[in-house]
């Protein structure tokens, strides 16, 4: 990457979330203006505003999923991304696609609930996050040599959220629409696991992920992604 990147403007950048949402939807989805800034405006109450880039980087992505703008500070579902790609306008591209793949699958099935998205798991089902009725996005995979899609297979056979759950419940702020999303993979000499909760690092969740047994491939690198909505607790 050089020094010298330049991000697109954030209208660009809101236009391609815009874009993707549209062909996801079926719906129309806009950049707007207004109160709140500039935004990705969809049907209803929905929208997408870009949030404060923690890493600072070119090619990544802070994302605020609105289901409601009226109430942004309960209907909110942040969650951060990364892309790659010859320019930065390739790279967030490719990083919106990877959020509507994942987070955004989520996110289109909590409107829909009719399993064309991602998956549900009811509060007492044995592969879910007991308590909680959640909502499983897509799992996107990608790395380099012959074991770049070892990571991902492996999230696909394997459930992660009976794993997750110890670490993450009872340190959530809220009693519903919960974010978590799960990043992790590496090669030899370099190992990543990542718990993100509505868009802040959860370090005993990483830990919890970190400890599983996927694979560290010995040659190239192999990563996944992916993200579960957690919708209300069935307890609470």
């Amino acid at each position: 990457m050089s020094m010298d990147e330049v991000r697109p403007e954030d209208d660009v950048i809101l236009g391609m979330i815009a874009d993707r949402l549209s062909a996801a939807m079926g719906r129309p989805w806009q950049v707007e203006g207004g109160v709140a800034g500039v935004m990705a405006k969809g049907p209803g109450t929905l929208a997408v505003m870009l949030g404060d880039d923690h890493s600072g980087g070119p090619r990544h992505l802070d994302l605020d999923f609105v289901l409601n703008v009226d109430r942004p500070g309960d209907t909110t579902i942040s969650d951060c991304v990364a892309g790659y790609g010859g320019t930065p306008e390739e790279a967030l591209d490719r990083a919106v696609q990877v959020w509507l793949g994942t987070t955004g699958s989520a996110l289109l099935e909590l409107l829909v609930q009719d399993g064309s998205h991602a998956g549900h798991f009811g509060p007492g089902d044995p592969d879910g996050f007991p308590g909680w009725h959640a909502i499983h996005g897509g799992i996107i995979g990608w790395g380099t040599g012959d074991d770049h899609e070892a990571v991902q297979r492996w999230a696909v056979q394997h459930v992660l959220l009976p794993h997750l759950a110890p670490a993450l419940k009872g340190t959530f702020e809220r009693g519903g629409l919960i974010g978590v999303k799960a990043f992790f993979g590496g090669g030899e000499g370099t190992e990543t696991a990542e718990v993100r909760v509505n868009g802040a690092y959860h370090e005993a969740g990483s830990r919890a992920l970190a400890e599983l047994d996927w694979p560290r491939p010995e040659r190239g690198l192999s990563y996944a992604r992916t993200f579960v909505l957690l919708v209300h607790d069935e307890a609470g």
